[in-house]
């Protein structure tokens, strides 16, 4: 018996070697392109927030945190024992994203709160109300966004891009700000993307009525977001708040649910998945740099930057006119109608 086994042992030990010098290349081949793609994703998977600190009695509000970025955002905190307010549109979304929180973390202090960001009226209720509630407000992430939508337009007539994206959290950031100032020190946080470098502020047609691109739009509406991270925190130096935006990377995510066809052919369907896999990051690894601003010491003190990958990054020049970032915040208070006093 033992004799069989040896034999059999080495007769299969041989097969083996046989096969292996036969396919060396394709066997090579497999693991090159296996390293390859691993190598792909960790390059495009980006930095990660290495800070361990704890939010235990602090409140913070996510906007859109219901999926995406927003959720894992909100997911982190709720881990570190702060109090989490998910700021959502849909209540049925809204609560089961809570749910799933709290299950997660172990924290129960994860509650919904609805806000509709197209809707001016909707925006100062929701802020009423945490006025009412909340004793304090540590952290702000203005998360929410649509992009490449078709020309719709928001409750008062504004373009879409530009009411979501830029004057629902400026009307909302701004009748909170005093709650965060009485909370000092505290952060406020701007989802913006890299593709503001391609935007420009069209103050002439601001609710793009003479011509609609979904780009242009979307574009104009992310480097609103920069200038208003930067004129916001000018105005509140020395205030002991802290307003810095972030570029998050490209993330798989129900943002860009209106590009492209509806069904698309099988082949791009695929190509679509392959490119997705290699260069996207998973909602949790583009929630990344919101948390490191929202709760790194390193830059307890730092305002008014751009930041990606959990670093400093140099903003284009676009998103350092001071003109326009006036200009902009002036026309803000006018369509939004909020009276601030002077600066």
């Amino acid at each position: 018996m033992a004799l069989l086994i040896k034999e059999n042992f080495h007769s299969v030990s041989h097969t083996i070697r046989s096969l292996l010098s036969k396919n060396n290349a394709i066997i090579l081949s497999c693991i090159g392109t296996g390293v390859g793609f691993g190598l792909l994703r960790w390059y495009f998977s980006g930095a990660k927030c290495r800070c361990t600190k704890q939010l235990t009695g602090k409140t913070v509000i996510v906007t859109g945190s219901n999926k995406g970025i927003g959720r894992e955002t909100a997911r982190d905190f709720a881990k570190r024992g702060a109090r989490v307010i998910l700021a959502v549109r849909d209540i049925t979304k809204g609560e089961r994203a809570a749910e799933d929180i709290r299950q997660s973390t172990g924290n129960n202090n994860v509650i919904v709160r609805i806000v509709d960001l197209s809707s001016l009226e909707s925006v100062r209720k929701f802020c009423r109300h945490i006025l009412e509630k909340e004793e304090r407000l540590d952290i702000l992430v203005n998360n929410a966004g649509v992009r490449f939508c078709p020309h719709w337009t928001s409750q008062e007539g504004y373009e879409l891009h530009f009411a979501v994206n830029h004057l629902g959290h400026f009307l909302l950031t701004n009748l909170l700000v005093n709650l965060m100032k009485k909370s000092a020190p505290s952060r406020i946080i701007c989802v913006t993307c890299m593709a503001y470098e391609e935007g420009s502020i069209n103050f002439d047609d601001l609710n793009s009525q003479r011509s609609y691109d979904p780009w242009t739009a979307y574009t104009q509406s992310k480097l609103a977001n920069i200038l208003f991270s930067q004129e916001l925190s000018n105005r509140l130096t020395g205030s002991g708040v802290t307003v810095n935006s972030v570029h998050p990377g490209i993330v798989q995510s129900e943002l860009g649910r209106y590009t492209g066809d509806n069904k698309p052919a099988l082949w791009r369907r695929l190509l679509i998945k392959i490119v997705g896999f290699i260069i996207m990051k998973t909602p949790q690894q583009g929630a990344q740099t919101s948390i490191y601003c929202a709760v790194s010491d390193k830059i307890e003190n730092v305002s008014g930057k751009y930041f990606s990958d959990c670093c400093i990054r140099e903003t284009s020049s676009v998103a350092k006119d001071k003109v326009t970032s006036t200009q902009l915040w002036d026309i803000s208070c006018k369509r939004v109608n909020l009276h601030l006093p002077p600066t």
